[in-house]
């Protein structure tokens, strides 16, 4: 557009303006996980064995931060979506992430228990080696933070933005699987 054309049509001026403004704002923009309930309600009927597969399937992807929802995941198990109901009733809702290191690859994290969400049990995050297939991971490592949880451990990756499928050891025997989901993704 020619400058004769933007002064004497003043629509073309608002055009220009707003093609302008467009091209310059930033790309950062916050959105809900679009597909999250859907996975996790196939996550909650699916065996061990391909819940397993997910997960080597996946990166580690982001550390969360902040305020995350947990279900526990009993795959194979009676009643699975009864069991994650129940569970996070009365015992477990998710975890709080707080990281603090300058390129937010570690920090610490705290669990919400209880019916009404009380934050116990603290742990250490950090990024190392899986135990399921020696890959990257997310770790969860409660040995010098807990008396309680000593001896456990969790691993996550994240499958879709926002959501994380994670495996609970206890020593070295896997005993559950959970979700973790963000409440908020930033996309950059």
């Amino acid at each position: 557009m020619s400058t004769q054309t933007l002064i004497k049509e003043p629509q073309n001026l608002n055009k220009a303006l707003l093609i302008s403004k467009k091209q310059t704002s930033p790309k950062k923009q916050t959105r809900t996980p679009k597909k999250t309930s859907s996975t996790l309600d196939q996550w909650l009927s699916l065996p061990r064995k391909q819940l397993d597969e997910i997960y080597k399937d996946a990166k580690p992807g982001e550390l969360p931060q902040g305020d995350t929802r947990g279900t526990a995941i009993l795959a194979g198990g009676p009643l699975p979506k009864l069991f994650a109901k129940v569970a996070n009733l009365l015992a477990w809702q998710g975890k709080v992430f707080d990281l603090f290191t300058p390129d937010f690859n570690s920090g610490v994290v705290v669990n919400k228990v209880l019916p009404i969400g009380l934050n116990l049990i603290v742990a250490k995050i950090y990024r190392g080696e899986s135990w399921m297939d020696g890959k990257d991971t997310i770790i969860i490592d409660y040995s010098g933070t807990s008396l309680f949880a000593k001896q456990i451990r969790d691993e996550i990756r994240e499958v879709e933005p926002g959501l994380y499928l994670g495996k609970v050891w206890w020593g070295k025997t896997r005993i559950l699987d959970f979700a973790l989901e963000t409440h908020q993704v930033v996309l950059a």
